[in-house]
């Protein structure tokens, strides 16, 4: 004898809370991890280019750039990835991608952004 099934629904209106949405949670956590890694990340560029600009010390640049630049290349691709999944406006998708660009607000709107897609709000 085997269990009955789930139906899976579709909520057009509200996705993340749909039963048929999934991946939402694990594509905000890995959204949240990147949020936090580019914003520390943009934290040390903005340290390492103090002291390339104001000490003549450019081998915190040289490490630090690339790095960072690979980083937000992935928090962008983490956030195309929860975009899509929990359908958000391309306007909103824009913002938050463009969040990792100043620094500390990465970490604002990562609090803006979870807490959203947890109340199944669109972007």
């Amino acid at each position: 004898m085997t269990p009955p099934e789930t139906p899976v629904t579709s909520d057009e209106e509200n996705p993340v809370q749909a039963t048929g949405a999934a991946g939402v949670h694990g594509a905000l956590a890995r959204y949240r991890v990147m949020a936090y890694i580019v914003g520390v990340g943009l934290l040390a560029l903005c340290f390492s280019m103090v002291m390339e600009y104001g000490f003549d010390e450019d081998r915190y640049t040289a490490l630090v750039g690339p790095v960072h630049g690979f980083l937000y290349i992935v928090y962008l691709v983490a956030t195309v990835d929860l975009a899509i999944k929990a359908r958000w406006s391309m306007k909103g998708t824009v913002l938050v991608m463009l969040s990792g660009v100043v620094p500390f607000v990465s970490f604002v709107a990562e609090r803006s952004v979870s807490r959203k897609v947890r109340e199944g709000v669109r972007l």
